[in-house]
């Protein structure tokens, strides 16, 4: 276990040190990640920037926007909704054709306020919701006419996010004046070389995955029937390897040609929630001993941990969860409860660790100081 550990741990590039980062490093992260969970919760920082500035340090606050912007990465549904490196917009254009996943055929239902909305755009440039005059009566399932509209041009590849301002607001711009022509023009793989694409990327991005977990990194529909003719294509062919795990229990997918002896990795990070390495929580159970749990939807009293824990992985261990809140208006970032895993003790080199990642997560959230 301790190999499949850090195969998960390594394919992930945690930086091992603080460090600031560029525009093409968070391009890259995500291109390496294959795609980045978003998320709207703000108690410590919005999921996307702990997860890349777990990767690439601290990195200037607008520059997913702008790389949205420039047609270098665009956002669509993969885990959930996600930020994609641009080269694989044609793996999901199947995805694209499909009604929307919750409200149907918005389109065919509103015709004429769908092509206003068009119109819109393509006269006055990138909009956002606010910009079009209707009223909805809140939360996701009260959207205003013109806002369910533009969720469906998007789903559709219509128009894409050109990016967000007024916090997380999004823009929607038209997809040919956002995203480059060769990736407009590609041409669309059939449905077995789409799959295969999208299982050859998760296994490269997670470095070690069962086939529910190939599954689970796409939240593919069908489970593990749908992919297993894929990932049988892609060991056949020397692509990937099938390699049995000691506790006995499902064999796990790695890159061809993996060394199954990594080194210890150098990390002390804290982890949004949503990071990438904790999506598939049977594996992280299975791997590392640990029980992933996120409460922030749960009422107060039925917390165990805390609103918004961040678990803490050290070297090749999830050794604690961190409930951690950003005071803005004080410029902290509070360290409320540290609850450490059983059988984990603390000790000066934990501590120590624990340091380095608070002052990482700090520099990242933008704040100036660590209250414990």
């Amino acid at each position: 276990m301790t190999a499949l550990r850090r195969l998960a741990i390594g394919a992930q590039g945690y930086a091992s040190r603080a460090r600031s980062g560029t525009a093409r490093e968070v391009e890259e992260a995500i291109r390496r990640l294959s795609c980045v969970q978003l998320d709207s919760i703000t108690a410590v920082e919005r999921s996307h920037r702990i997860v890349l500035g777990g990767r690439v340090g601290a990195y200037p606050r607008q520059t997913v926007s702008r790389l949205l912007g420039q047609g270098r990465i665009f956002e669509y549904w993969a885990h959930e909704a996600c930020l994609l490196p641009v080269e694989d917009w044609p793996l999901f254009r199947s995805v694209m054709r499909r009604p929307h996943p919750w409200r149907g055929d918005v389109l065919a239902r509103e015709p004429q306020l769908a092509e206003e909305v068009r119109v819109a755009i393509r006269e006055r440039g990138p909009l956002a919701s606010r910009h079009f005059e209707g009223e909805g009566g809140g939360g996701m399932w009260g959207w205003k006419p013109a806002k369910v509209v533009l969720e469906a041009l998007w789903h559709h590849g219509e128009v894409v996010i050109a990016g967000r301002v007024n916090g997380f607001q999004r823009l929607y711009d038209l997809a040919e004046r956002v995203l480059p022509r060769e990736v407009l023009e590609a041409p669309e793989a059939d449905e077995p070389a789409r799959l295969r694409e999208l299982a050859m990327r998760a296994v490269r991005a997670r470095g070690a995955l069962t086939e529910a977990g190939v599954v689970e990194h796409w939240r593919l529909r069908g489970g593990t029937k749908r992919i297993a003719g894929a990932l049988e294509a892609l060991v056949r062919e020397g692509v990937l390897e099938r390699v049995r795990v000691d506790d006995g229990g499902p064999p796990v997918l790695v890159p061809a040609g993996t060394d199954l002896d990594p080194p210890r990795p150098p990390v002390a990070v804290l982890l949004s929630p949503f990071d990438n390495l904790l999506w598939d929580r049977a594996f992280v159970r299975r791997v590392f001993g640990f029980e992933h749990v996120i409460e922030v939807y749960k009422p107060a009293p039925q917390r165990r941990y805390g609103y918004y824990v961040l678990p803490f992985l050290w070297r090749d261990r999830l050794v604690g969860r961190a409930d951690l809140k950003a005071e803005r208006g004080d410029g902290a970032l509070v360290l409320k409860t540290l609850h450490l895993e059983p059988g984990v003790r603390r000790s000066a080199a934990l501590e120590e660790a624990l340091e380095r990642a608070l002052e990482r997560l700090r520099r990242v959230a933008g704040l100036e100081r660590v209250v414990r």
